[in-house]
């Protein structure tokens, strides 16, 4: 089965008609790793589902620091919500961290499917709901949690592709320098 049409089918059950043109209204696209899907201060036009491969989002500070916001492997879906959302630039830029196989939905694309298929907007409703639970759930991690615990969690939550991923957007997402990321593990790695 389709990975798209497995993970809808955690969330909603469609009929074989109504998985047609899901899949109809979605493009696959194959990109390198280093591709920039989006750029900070454009509008994002597009939510890409991940069959393979690694993406990450993050913003730029002024000072040039680059701070991950979220990463996405296989059957996770990427974005600039606030920019797919509302249609206005973005903060964000969205990055191939390791050779990808996507399904790309245009915004244009998903509104028609909420209006052929229906439950796709329940799908849809129940994924940014789950999103933003994790949202605030890490927001409290970073709030209340040692940078150790902080990034047990993430070591959890993103076990297979830590390997793949470099310390230094590691370090970002749990907030700390590489170079304290560094010192850290080390004294991790002795206890």
């Amino acid at each position: 089965m389709n990975l798209l049409l497995k993970n809808i089918a955690k969330h909603v059950t469609l009929t074989p008609e109504e998985e047609e043109r899901v899949l109809f209204f979605t493009q696959l696209k194959h990109y390198k790793a280093k591709t920039i899907l989006l750029h900070s201060g454009e509008i994002c036009i597009e939510s890409y589902f991940i069959l393979k491969g690694i993406l990450r989002s993050y913003t730029v500070d002024e000072n040039g620091v680059e701070h991950v916001v979220s990463f996405a492997c296989s059957e996770w879906w990427m974005a600039d919500i606030y920019s797919f959302l509302s249609q206005r630039p973005g903060q964000l830029f969205i990055e191939v961290n390791e050779d990808a196989e996507v399904l790309c939905l245009t915004k244009e694309n998903q509104e028609q499917l909420y209006v052929e298929v229906p439950k796709m907007e329940r799908y849809f409703r129940i994924l940014i709901e789950n999103s933003l639970i994790a949202n605030q759930q890490r927001l409290i991690n970073n709030l209340t949690f040692t940078a150790e615990a902080r990034y047990d969690k993430f070591s959890k939550k993103f076990r297979d592709i830590l390997p793949y991923l470099p310390q230094k957007q590691i370090a970002s997402y749990i907030g700390v320098t590489p170079e304290f990321f560094s010192k850290m593990k080390s004294r991790m790695l002795r206890k």
